[in-house]
């Protein structure tokens, strides 16, 4: 099968998509920019803050949803189930249900003064709801962190080369959000000097190694995660995500450049299995298994958590919420033809690939595809992008915890709500490897995104617009995501994983809990 045919297939669908269904979207949620958005009318210095540019809340907004999640996801997507069923779902999902689920989080948060989905919950389903929804929105979060923390960590450890660029971007981040929220530096210079710097420490982290045992590098992330929850926004998230996100366009427009250039076959099983050994069946473990790339329930948390109280206009929810998704489904189809050039490049059977080989598949991929302009550098290149968008996602997940700590548990501290924020984290992670924490964070994940979806749903019929755009996906990812639930739920009881078993169990129950709610929320509307 020929890359450039599906990747062109993908792009004319997602071109499509925001041609025709964003702008449906847009006009029934009723975009008006003659209103102030929240970063002008709450403004604190602090979470309140309008983006200088809407590309800087794109950069930010963009490399927090990415994260490992398009990387990792589709990886274990094609070992255990074929690359088809990855793609169409990373198509279709992107236009009808990641971008409708990204896009109505942002822009019902921004008219809701950017309150966090939940606190909409709260108003627009029952504040039962709202106080269920904050409880699984806690426990999911704490399992964003403790999944992207560890893969990072791995990361260090298999490929010590990129912790000096990693790293370094972050006193790059501070030096760039002072410089152009401080000292007034023009964006265009400011972004010059960052990334003249980034590629500075990619330089060096070629020479220099930095080794750790994952251990401490854990402890070093989770430090790094406690200081990022509680500076200001402007002089670390903003900066380092907008920085961050230059290294995602590059290689989405490398990776996209090399496709049409070389061209490789997708040899890789179309089909590989319907019930995966490793994996679980097709229905509903790989809609869970690639948590990010088509959907996922975290975007509606950046969306409302950070991006909605730094937008400059409400028709950026569009540009920002839905095309960022969009972009992250064509992050996800690349990774695909990485993987299957990667395959072919190492001459392994596709019969014998499994989740170990995750990373090295995908950065010999891209080394392969990338190689006309990467040359030697691709696979180094590729792993530091995967790296990036980890912290990025590590530290936005850390600080909308931090949010939802406070909020929950009524703590007025930010550093008691982080301590307890990473403490919890570090409990799930010695619970079980990164693979059995994977596909338990994709299912609470995907039944995230069903009860955002509901919120929403609950929002628009209250204003009598058309609800069944949020309802029916919102329903499908329900029963996807408990299905999924309940089946990782009996296997942690049968090996005995009391943990992630209670853990799995707590989040069906929470999400059924709200389902009923927006149900007898529904009817009382409908009798009014």
């Amino acid at each position: 099968m020929s890359s450039v045919a599906v990747l062109i297939s993908v792009l004319v669908v997602f071109a499509l998509g925001y041609r025709f269904y964003a702008r449906f979207l847009e006009k029934e949620v009723g975009i008006d920019d003659s209103k102030p958005t929240p970063a002008f009318e709450k403004y604190d210095g602090v979470d309140y803050v309008p983006a200088k540019h809407w590309m800087i809340l794109f950069g930010h907004h963009f490399s927090s949803i990415a994260g490992a999640g398009p990387i990792v996801g589709p990886i274990l997507a094609c070992i255990w189930w074929g690359w088809v069923p990855a793609v169409i779902w990373a198509m279709l999902g992107s236009v009808f249900i990641g971008g409708v689920h990204d896009f109505l989080a942002m822009a019902i948060s921004a008219k809701e003064g950017g309150e966090s989905i939940g606190v909409i919950a709260s108003k627009y389903i029952s504040r039962r709801a709202g106080l269920v929804f904050l409880i699984f929105v806690w426990l999911a979060l704490v399992l964003v962190v403790a999944v992207f923390a560890l893969v990072c960590a791995k990361t260090f450890v298999e490929e010590p080369r990129i912790v000096l660029p990693s790293l370094g971007i972050i006193p790059v981040a501070v030096l760039i959000g002072f410089l152009v929220y401080r000292f007034n530096t023009r964006l265009l210079w400011a972004t010059v000097i960052g990334l003249s710097l980034l590629a500075g420490f990619i330089w060096l982290g070629s020479f220099y190694k930095i080794t750790l045992a994952k251990n401490y590098w854990m402890a070093v992330l989770m430090i790094y995660a406690f200081f990022a929850s509680i500076i200001p926004v402007n002089f670390l998230l903003q900066p380092r995500d907008y920085l961050s996100a230059y290294l995602l366009f590059f290689s989405l427009a490398v990776m996209s450049i090399g496709v049409l250039l070389v061209n490789p076959q997708i040899s890789f099983p179309a089909v590989k299995s319907l019930a995966s050994a490793k994996g679980g069946p097709l229905f509903p473990m790989m809609f869970i298994t690639m948590a990010c790339g088509a959907v996922s329930g975290f975007h509606s948390l950046v969306a409302s958590g950070t991006s909605s109280k730094q937008l400059i206009k409400q028709s950026h929810a569009k540009r920002i919420g839905y095309l960022g998704m969009l972009s992250e489904g064509l992050l996800a189809v690349l990774v695909v033809i990485c993987l299957t050039a990667g395959v072919k490049h190492l001459g392994i059977s596709p019969d014998k690939v499994n989740g170990s080989y995750a990373i090295k598949l995908f950065s010999e991929g891209f080394g392969r595809i990338t190689y006309f302009l990467t040359k030697s550098w691709g696979k180094f290149i590729a792993v530091i992008v995967l790296n990036a968008f980890i912290l990025t996602t590590l530290d936005t997940a850390t600080r909308i915890t931090r949010y939802v700590t406070q909020e929950l548990f009524h703590i007025k501290s930010k550093i008691l709500s982080t301590l307890l924020v990473v403490a919890s984290a570090f409990g799930l992670i010695v619970s079980g490897g990164w693979q059995k924490l994977w596909q338990v964070f994709g299912a609470s994940n995907q039944l995230l995104a069903s009860l955002a979806f509901l919120a929403a749903a609950s929002w628009l019929l209250t204003y009598k617009k058309k609800y069944l755009l949020a309802f029916i996906p919102g329903i499908f990812m329900l029963l996807v995501s408990l299905s999924a639930v309940i089946i990782k739920a009996r296997q942690f009881f049968v090996s005995g994983n009391n943990v992630l078993f209670f853990v799995s169990l707590v989040l069906a129950l929470l999400g059924l809990f709200v389902l009923v709610e927006v149900i007898r929320n529904n009817r009382a509307l409908n009798n009014k």
